[in-house]
C-alpha cells in the first residue's frame, strides 16, 4: 500500500469527536503490514515498536482532527477525500493524517540497526500516533505519564513551505500557548452611591494596564527571532446599568517561547485581583544539534530544494515530549495555511518525500 492510499483511507475516517475508528485502522494496518510489537493504550494511542538498543527514535503524529466543514462530509458520514492536481483534499489530509501515513510506511520499510548487527548504532524505532492533540495534547500527556520516553522524536506536523515554497524544512523550535484568566473582585453597591462599593471593573482595568506594559520574552533559534506575545482577548463584568460590579474577568492569550515567561503574576499585586492558568501548552526547542542536523541532511537528500532549520509559530505535541526530556524536531508535509481549513489539502509528492525523510533518519540515527 502506498502512502497516498493509506492517507486516503485514513482521512476518510471521521475522528473529530471520537478517534477510535481511525485508531482501529492504524492498529490493524500495523499488525498486518509489520512484525512490530503493536499496542493500543486506554485512551486510544497507537504505538508500534521494533529493533533493540539503548536509544529510542520515535516517529510521532496524531490521528484526531478538528471538526470538518459540511462540504468535507459525505452523505454516509465519512469524510470526503478527493485527489486532483497532485494533491489530496479533505479534513485531516494536512493536519495530520498524511504525515501519520508517511510515518507508518517509513516505520514498516525501515531496516533498523540492532545490537547484533551494529552495536555502535543499536536503536529502537517507535511509531506513535496520539489522540487528543487538537484538544490540548490529551494522548501525548497520557503516554508520557505512562512512561513513553523516547530519546529522540521526529514529529510530523507541517514544516513544508517555511523557508521557500514547496521545500520541506526541519523545525527545531516552536511557540507554546498559555491561556489564563484575571479575576477582579470588588464590592457591589448602587451606582448612585459608588463610594460605598469597590468597582471590580476598575480593578480589572488596572490589571489590563499591567498586561499592556509587559515585555514578552524572545529567544534566537536557528537564526530566527522567536518572539512571544501577550494580549487581552475577552472581558466580562457587571450585572446592571445601575450597579457597581463586584466581579470582572479578563482572558489573556499568551504565546510562550522556550525559557522565561511573561510575569503575568504581577497583576496579583492589585487588591482583589487573582490570576489563574487555564491552559499551558509548552513550547519546544531541540537540544541536540547533531540530531537536528541529521534530520536536515535527510530532508536535503530527499528533495531538490534546499531545506533549512526553521521555527514554527504554534504549539504541537512536540512541546509535551520536549518538556518530558525528548529531543524533538518537526518535519512534515503540511504547508502554512492548510490545516483546519475548508479546503485542507496536502501534496502527494511531499507525502512521498516525507516517507523518504523518515526512512533516512530511522536508518542513520543514532550515528
Amino acid at each position: 500500500m502506498s502512502v497516498v492510499d493509506l492517507t486516503r483511507n485514513l482521512a476518510r475516517v471521521p475522528s473529530h469527536e471520537d478517534a477510535t475508528a481511525a485508531g482501529d485502522l492504524l492498529e490493524e494496518w500495523l499488525r498486518r503490514e509489520t512484525d512490530a510489537t503493536v499496542t493500543r493504550d486506554e485512551v486510544g494511542n497507537v504505538l508500534a515498536r521494533k529493533g533493540a538498543g539503548e536509544e529510542t527514535l520515535a516517529l510521532v503524529g496524531h490521528h484526531d482532527v478538528v471538526a470538518p466543514a459540511d462540504s468535507q462530509v459525505g452523505p454516509d458520514g465519512e469524510y470526503l477525500v478527493e485527489e486532483r492536481d497532485g494533491r489530496l483534499y479533505g479534513r485531516g489530509t494536512a493536519d495530520m493524517k498524511g504525515a501519520v501515513a508517511a510515518a507508518a510506511i517509513a516505520f514498516r520499510d525501515s531496516e533498523v540497526p540492532d545490537t547484533a548487527g551494529s552495536p555502535a548504532r543499536s536503536a529502537e524505532l517507535v511509531f506513535a500516533s496520539f489522540v487528543g492533540e487538537e484538544v490540548g495534547g490529551v494522548g501525548a500527556r497520557h503516554a508520557i505519564d505512562e512512561g513513553f520516553a523516547p530519546d529522540y522524536a521526529v514529529v510530523g506536523e507541517g514544516s513544508t513551505g517555511y523557508s521557500a515554497s514547496g521545500v520541506t524544512d526541519v523545525a527545531v523550535a516552536h511557540k507554546g500557548r498559555r491561556g489564563s484568566t484575571i479575576t477582579a473582585r470588588g464590592k457591589r453597591a448602587h451606582a448612585s452611591e459608588q463610594e460605598a462599593g469597590e468597582n471590580a471593573i476598575y480593578r480589572a482595568s488596572d490589571a489590563v494596564d499591567i498586561v499592556r506594559e509587559l515585555e514578552p520574552p524572545a529567544v534566537d533559534v536557528a537564526g530566527e527571532r522567536l518572539a512571544g506575545s501577550v494580549v487581552v482577548t475577552e472581558i466580562e463584568g457587571g450585572t446592571a446599568m445601575n450597579v457597581v460590579p463586584d466581579r470582572c474577568t479578563v482572558t489573556v492569550d499568551e504565546r510562550t517561547v522556550p525559557g522565561e515567561r511573561a510575569p503575568l503574576e504581577d497583576v496579583t499585586d492589585i487588591d482583589g485581583v487573582e490570576w489563574t492558568v487555564d491552559q499551558d501548552l509548552p513550547p519546544m526547542e531541540c537540544g541536540d544539534e547533531a540530531f537536528a542536523e541529521t534530520v536536515l541532511e535527510a530532508a536535503d537528500g530527499a528533495q531538490t530544494g534546499a531545506p533549512e532549520l526553521v521555527t514554527k509559530p504554534h504549539a504541537t505535541d512536540a512541546g509535551w515530549l520536549s518538556q518530558a526530556g525528548t529531543d524533538c524536531v518537526i518535519c512534515g508535509a503540511a504547508e502554512p495555511g492548510e490545516a483546519h481549513t475548508d479546503t485542507e489539502s496536502v501534496s502527494t509528492d511531499v507525502l512521498e518525500r516525507c516517507v523518504a525523510i523518515y526512512r533516512r533518519v530511522a536508518e542513520t540515527w543514532p550515528r
